[in-house]
């Protein structure tokens, strides 16, 4: 296949790249800057905010894989991150409309759901576990509010031109064989400790304990901290993040792998799924899990099986026959 991947120089992109590289695929690279290209790659210098420029970079492709984005809510204001997550998403929608192409896959977000980095917490905006795809979100902060959008925008060209996609909601995802220390690989060691330390605490000291957690948490996105900086460094850091992604994670391998499978797959329609590993990388039960750090959701879909995550990824599973093959590396 004939492959536009706009942000293929970045941290998911390049090992997405030669992933599909080595399997055949014929592939072209947009991003801003082209640096340390990979061999049999067309590599291209451009901006998916500007739309005459991305057309000529979509001509003659047969399917996008869309990566370029703000990814995170520190690196760019409300309106830029609106700009570029949304508005060049739009433009790769209707580039890819006018080279007549009905394949776009898109890199969405769990934070999409809006719990990770959201600022408000109302009441029961939690509803059940597993959380799947049918699940309400709620985003308040300006980067998962952008990925709701892109998501409505592929929805959209669903409906006026016929264009199918998938927006892949990762979680963290990372690449232990990349060069240099592993922060991810650090975080999950601290929060594996931390968690068991906390999970071994007696009653009713270990509810006291969670409660402070969760309202720290709240404390600091109310105040918009995430939008700022984003230091795990504080005490129960790590605990406060894993337990907001719910314990999920993903190796950049199956992220390509997916992404692999959106394109090539047989379906209609534009569709969100979540695409997390199996397990949760903390390796504890997953309905403890939820018991203790979210008490206030008792409703399960389903039972939870041991570490199974508490992100369903049933849905990517059916629809493009999605299966982790690579998990956490403790």
């Amino acid at each position: 296949m004939k492959i536009l991947v706009t942000g293929g120089t970045g941290g998911i992109g390049r090992p997405t790249v030669q992933w599909l590289l080595d399997r055949g695929h014929e592939v072209r690279v947009l991003d801003l800057r082209i640096d340390a290209p990979l061999p049999g790659a067309d590599y291209r210098a451009g901006d998916i905010t500007d739309f005459a420029g991305l057309r000529a970079h979509v001509t003659g492709m047969e399917g996008v894989l869309h990566l370029a984005a703000y990814p995170h809510p520190s690196m760019a204001t409300g309106e830029e991150m609106f700009r570029v997550n949304v508005g060049g998403t739009f433009n790769v929608f209707q580039a890819a409309v006018e080279a007549g192409i009905r394949r776009v896959v898109c890199a969405s977000s769990i934070n999409a759901l809006g719990y990770n980095f959201g600022v408000k917490f109302p009441a029961g905006q939690l509803h059940y576990f597993p959380i799947d795809e049918d699940h309400p979100l709620f985003t308040t902060d300006p980067y998962s509010f952008s990925k709701q959008m892109i998501e409505e925008v592929g929805a959209y060209f669903w409906r006026r031109a016929g264009v199918s996609s998938v927006f892949l909601r990762f979680p963290a995802v990372y690449d232990l064989h990349a060069p240099g220390p592993s922060i991810l690989r650090a975080f999950v060691e601290a929060c594996h400790a931390q968690t068991a330390e906390l999970l071994a605490l007696p009653e009713p000291e270990r509810t006291g304990r969670v409660r402070g957690i969760v309202a720290d948490f709240e404390r600091r996105a109310a105040s918009r901290e995430w939008e700022t900086q984003f230091d795990l460094t504080f005490p129960d850091g790590t605990v406060m993040f894993g337990r907001s992604n719910f314990w999920t994670s993903l190796d950049v391998r199956d992220a390509a792998q997916a992404a692999e499978k959106a394109l090539l797959a047989d379906y209609e329609g534009s569709h969100p799924v979540y695409v997390t590993a199996a397990r949760n990388f903390v390796g504890f039960p997953s309905e403890e899990l939820a018991r203790v750090f979210f008490p206030e959701v008792t409703m399960r879909k389903k039972p939870l099986d041991g570490e199974e995550t508490l992100v369903s990824i049933e849905k990517v599973r059916a629809l493009i026959g999605f299966e982790p093959q690579y998990p956490f590396e403790s």
